[in-house]
């Protein structure tokens, strides 16, 4: 299975284009994938500079309700509107990015959920052989503290984000199992908790930001999170590549603790498994 990383925020070594976002281009025996599109088309230019033709694109799974996921669809769909785009029901509700000082809407356009080839879907659910979603997780352990500032807008109020519009993409060829995450705003160990309920073992592969970014202020209770992350997810039998929203420091402190278990994914990286 080959998986080439199409945007995030870094540049990485094959001059490719990067923003805060994140698109997946994922090729497996009988699909070629996207999972997520960015923040814009700048994943399409990656594209055309990787040599991954957008037009071979059967399937697109957007991972949640977050703009710097699903920013560049529109604009894919208009070069291909026969992918199917597959997104939980929820992910078309409004989420905003609040705080004391800003209010944002961070959701994503309208007009996506109402394109035809849209399904949108409510929970898990198996596509085929090689490719399923799962949904509802539940817990708290290392549950990223940014999303206390991460709301759904409902008849002019604010809620906290429950996260329930985000999904989880498990891919399956040659008897190895890769999960592959937007951002974990559940937490990563609490998806990975329900993913081994679901499958009795670890996957072989985890992709996936951690949504520990900040621009600045790491609390110490921030880098116990961090740190205790990393020491959990030692323990799995997982190797993990991460980007986008785990944020540069967060990142060092975990590759500290973890050192070949887990690798940065920059824009233009591919990975192999199987």
């Amino acid at each position: 299975m080959r998986i080439i990383n199409l945007i995030e925020n870094t540049e990485g070594n094959r001059c490719c284009l990067f923003e805060h976002g994140l698109s997946f281009y994922v090729e497996t025996q009988k699909h070629r994938l996207l999972v997520d599109t960015g923040a814009s088309g700048a994943f399409m230019e990656n594209a055309f500079r990787l040599g991954v033709d957008l037009l071979q694109i059967d399937m697109v799974i957007l991972s949640h309700g977050h703009y710097d996921h699903a920013g560049g669809i529109l604009e894919f769909t208009r070069k291909n509107p026969g992918a199917k785009i597959l997104m939980q029901k929820l992910a078309k509700e409004a989420y905003y990015h609040k705080n004391a000082d800003m209010e944002k809407y961070i959701g994503i356009d309208p007009q996506v959920a109402e394109l035809p080839q849209v399904e949108l879907l409510e929970g898990d659910k198996e596509i085929d052989g090689e490719i399923s979603v799962f949904t509802n997780v539940t817990g708290r352990k290392s549950w990223p503290s940014g999303n206390m500032e991460l709301k759904v807008k409902k008849n002019g109020t604010f809620y906290q984000d429950d996260f329930l519009h985000e999904q989880y993409v498990v891919l399956t060829q040659n008897k190895k199992r890769i999960l592959l995450s937007g951002c974990a705003h559940n937490g990563i160990l609490n998806i990975l908790d329900k993913y081994r309920e679901i499958y009795g073992k670890d996957p072989d592969v985890v992709i996936s930001g951690f949504h520990m970014r900040k621009k600045s202020g790491y609390t110490e209770e921030d880098i116990a999170m961090i740190k205790e992350t990393a020491i959990q997810l030692k323990k799995r039998d997982s190797v993990f590549y991460t980007g986008h929203c785990t944020g540069e420091l967060p990142y060092q402190m975990m590759k500290e603790l973890m050192g070949e278990q887990l690798l940065y994914v920059h824009s233009g990286d591919e990975i192999f498994v199987g």
